[in-house]
């Protein structure tokens, strides 16, 4: 018997695989960053051997290295001051999550893990400074794993962030040679786009049940995301198209609702980073899901007195 074509969403040993696009696009983006930080320090020293002041954006690029690792350290010490720690005694759920999590992508030290004050804000990112990684969840996103919410939802989240962490995307290193990807209009964006797709690869492996539930709540939040129908958004991934479509996601840090959960629900492929899913040949067709687009507005029927 041949063997089966692996998803290209895991590795051959089942383990979360990384995006096709994400180290060249790393590449690009660090030599960018490299050329950019050389060209700052040559500006300033002539503009100084000139007598003139080098301007705020110059200073920054060329200490780019000390400013990043200030960052990290204000960040890290932000959680352990203010954040609630996860631990057997604190939010036991969620530390068990990360744990598992951590053992199943083979990480050597399992990372910090805090919940922080939401207000409202659905978040969770992850970081790290020195050789500390941390995971942080905002307290409105850890509330979807109460018992009688979506604990798998949770799980998916946790994986995601920690996939962070496992994928290399934390380090300090990676953070640097990133430093003006912010700056780099479709390039910078595309690859923490593709960053966010290998990490959604992580959170998959670690539960994939909790995908439909995680989307759900990023697209209604917390209290509505058992409203969202999952495949319903991702079908459609393939009919809303158009140059408007296609800039909000070249533009964006994180791909696009639809487009995320189409790769989320079809293994077969990563996800697309810059154009739009093709529904394969011979598929059947989206929907239909009824719409009032079109229709004639009409209003009910008055009562009768």
């Amino acid at each position: 018997m041949p063997p089966q074509r692996q998803p290209r969403g895991l590795s051959p040993y089942g383990m979360p695989a990384r995006h096709p696009w994400e180290i060249p696009l790393l590449v690009v983006v660090c030599v960018i960053t490299t050329l950019a930080m050389l060209i700052a320090l040559a500006a300033c020293i002539g503009l100084v051997l000139d007598g003139k002041q080098p301007n705020i954006y110059l200073i920054i690029l060329v200490f780019a290295p000390i400013v990043v690792w200030f960052l990290r350290g204000m960040s890290y010490a932000s959680m352990r001051v203010n954040g609630v720690k996860m631990s057997p005694t604190q939010f036991p759920e969620g530390y068990q999550l990360v744990v598992e999590a951590a053992a199943r992508f083979g990480l050597a030290k399992v990372p910090d893990a805090y919940v922080v004050l939401g207000n409202g804000q659905i978040n969770a990112f992850a970081s790290g400074h020195g050789f500390r990684r941390y995971v942080a969840v905002y307290s409105d996103l850890f509330e979807i794993g109460g018992a009688a919410r979506e604990p798998e939802a949770l799980a998916f989240i946790i994986g995601h962030e920690v996939g962070h962490i496992a994928a290399g995307h934390t380090s300090y290193w990676r953070q640097l040679g990133m430093f003006v990807a912010p700056s780099l209009p479709i390039i910078g964006s595309s690859l923490i786009r593709s960053q966010e797709y290998t990490a959604d690869n992580h959170g998959y492996c670690n539960r994939h049940v909790g995908a439909p539930g995680a989307m759900g709540t990023l697209a209604a939040g917390k209290y509505l995301n058992k409203l969202v129908g999952f495949d319903e958004m991702a079908d459609r991934a393939t009919v809303e198209k158009g140059f408007f479509v296609w800039i909000s996601n070249a533009m964006s840090s994180h791909p696009v609702l639809t487009w995320r959960m189409w790769a989320l629900r079809d293994r077969s492929r990563h996800g697309k980073l810059f154009w739009r899913p093709n529904r394969p040949a011979g598929a059947p067709p989206a929907g239909p899901y009824p719409s009032s687009y079109g229709e004639v507005p009409t209003l009910p029927p008055k009562p009768v007195p």
